[in-house]
């Protein structure tokens, strides 16, 4: 394909992204007889205009909190899920709180739990901690910021974790692996083993949506996980392959519309 065909293999790899769930570099030469490094400054330009995530040796779809809409209301489901976390927080308890939509969803119902220490990576989380009432303690990891997750990241993050313990972690997923554990898009994956391993108790929260949905990085193994938190509309097929991971499973129910 030569280069003035360039926009029309773009747009043929992204049909490609759509149907397969990922891509990789060396199939896509392949495909369409050209050079891995043609490849590579395809993928990368699509990456900066914001339509696809690249990874080693490929690319991945853009994860749904990356473009999601900022003025769209959150879900009712992700509001259930939310409620349902915040009620299994104690009083003047030590938490971590992920970054991501459904996690950040808790921060409206935080205002009712006085003297909490909250540990974040994430500024947008920070910034919506200092609005409540009975604002919590508020500790943040530092390290260094990846515009992908939008979070902080790294080593020095790690580190300060390690510095303290907490109560319960609350973390979502960009996918639930029912054989694996959560799974993520991000390849930096070492922070929040570190939030886990610190944490007596690791609280995942994700859409039902998103069980089931195959994603190549494992996040934390189901050996990390003590409660998933997700939505009534579970399949019963789901809900019995998790609960015989030796989880506690809470599906929220949402208000009615």
């Amino acid at each position: 394909m030569s280069k003035r065909n360039t926009p029309q293999r773009r747009h043929t790899i992204l049909a490609l992204l759509a149907e397969q769930g990922e891509v990789s570099v060396d199939a896509l030469a392949k495909r369409f007889g050209t050079s891995e490094v043609t490849i590579r400054k395809d993928l990368a330009a699509l990456e900066t205009n914001g339509l696809l995530l690249r990874r080693y040796g490929g690319a991945v779809p853009l994860p749904q909190e990356l473009i999601v809409d900022s003025a769209q209301p959150i879900s009712r489901y992700k509001q259930a899920i939310a409620r349902a976390g915040v009620a299994r927080i104690r009083e003047h308890a030590r938490i971590i709180i992920d970054s991501g939509t459904t996690t950040a969803a808790m921060i409206p119902e935080l205002g009712r739990k006085p003297g909490l220490v909250v540990m974040t990576n994430s500024l947008n989380v920070a910034n919506a901690l200092r609005d409540i009432e009975h604002e919590p303690v508020l500790l943040m990891t530092g390290g260094t910021w990846d515009p992908h997750s939008d979070s902080f990241q790294g080593q020095v993050a790690e580190q300060v974790l390690r510095s303290y313990d907490f109560d319960q972690l609350f973390i979502g997923a960009d996918g639930i692996d029912l054989q694996r554990g959560t799974t993520t898009f991000n390849e930096l994956l070492g922070l929040s083993r570190v939030m886990a391993e610190v944490a007596r108790e690791v609280i995942v929260m994700v859409e039902s949506d998103k069980i089931g949905r195959r994603i190549p990085n494992l996040e934390l193994p189901w050996s990390s996980v003590h409660t998933l938190i997700t939505d009534e509309r579970l399949t019963d097929e789901a809900r019995d392959q998790l609960l015989a991971r030796g989880i506690q499973l809470i599906c929220a129910v949402a208000d009615a519309t």
